[in-house]
């Protein structure tokens, strides 16, 4: 059996059509609005909650640099977010060499890139498309030599957010709470995965609802996808963000977008029927979303329903 990037990530650390697919009986609508990928958020209310919208994202970011297991991204982080994309998968590790700064990780694989630089993107983008909403889910990958404990942790972030040469802080919706778009237009809506007590939306079921089975055969994640745009579809409520990752560590090696070519055209599948139908799906993240850009499009398209 060949191994997956998992676990060839693993031990470099030292670590067709959807089954069961069923129709939803959603009410037909018109077509979707024609949109520009770099500022779709904008020809939407600002009275929209940003859990009732459908959002593409990105699993892992920004690994696209490094040993080819690590690659879950073609695209950097500017080309994405120009392609639409607005969900975040950030991961960190301590940058070595540096006292305060952090780097982007898959596992112990740096990405050649530090945290500054992702936020210096996200400013940038934001500041040019204004109307727009990222959504960053911020996680301590807590691997390798470059691992850092929970209290390093929160203190090197203090510091992207308070320190003269830094002070990020503007940038960031922190509050504990879903917010609109009109609330949280040109902000990095923050989704914290690290240990804190502070008063932050929060990667967990507090906050979302998540679907990230990644190990599994494929009919099965496939069907995990299906559940959960089912259920982001039954649930109308506004509580909570539904988060459906496409994502799979069944590569194989040595072509771990393999996993993306054959879940992707399954999504496809299950959206191009509905693509007329109203509905709100949450976060999608994906790996290698440059394959099928078609789906990406569907995503958003949704929200024009």
């Amino acid at each position: 059996m060949s191994p997956t990037r998992r676990d060839v990530l693993k031990w470099a650390a030292g670590a067709g059509g959807m089954a069961g697919a069923g129709v939803l009986g959603l009410p037909s609508a018109a077509s979707a609005a024609s949109w520009s990928s770099r500022s779709w958020m904008g020809q939407l209310s600002n009275s929209l909650p940003v859990t009732k919208l459908t959002i593409p994202g990105t699993h892992n970011t920004c690994a696209n640099s490094g040993m080819t297991a690590a690659k879950c991204q073609i695209w950097d982080l500017p080309t994405q977010l120009d392609k639409g994309i607005r969900f975040l998968d950030i991961r960190l590790n301590g940058l070595q060499g540096s006292a305060n700064e952090m780097g982007l990780y898959h596992s112990d694989i740096y990405m050649n890139k530090r945290y500054q630089d992702v936020l210096n993107d996200c400013d940038f983008f934001l500041r040019n498309n204004p109307k727009e909403v990222i959504i960053m889910r911020l996680k301590n990958e807590s691997a390798g030599g470059q691992a850092l404990g929970a209290e390093e942790f929160r203190r090197r972030f203090n510091w992207y957010m308070d320190d003269p040469s830094m002070h990020f802080r503007p940038l960031f919706w922190t509050n504990p709470s879903w917010p609109t778009l009109g609330q949280a237009r040109g902000k990095v809506v923050l989704l914290t995965d690290f240990s804190h007590e502070w008063t932050t939306l929060k990667w967990g079921d507090d906050h979302c609802k998540i679907q990230d089975k990644y190990n599994v055969p494929d009919d099965a994640k496939k069907q995990a996808i299906v559940d959960q745009f089912d259920a982001a579809w039954f649930d109308q409520s506004a509580a909570k963000m539904f988060i459906n990752f496409t994502s799979t560590a069944k590569g194989p090696i040595p072509d771990p977008s393999m996993g993306a070519r054959k879940i992707l055209p399954s999504v496809y599948d299950y959206l191009e029927p509905r693509k007329a139908q109203r509905a709100r799906f949450g976060i999608v993240p994906m790996d290698f979303p440059n394959f099928r850009q078609d789906v990406l499009s569907l995503l958003i398209d949704k929200n024009f329903v």
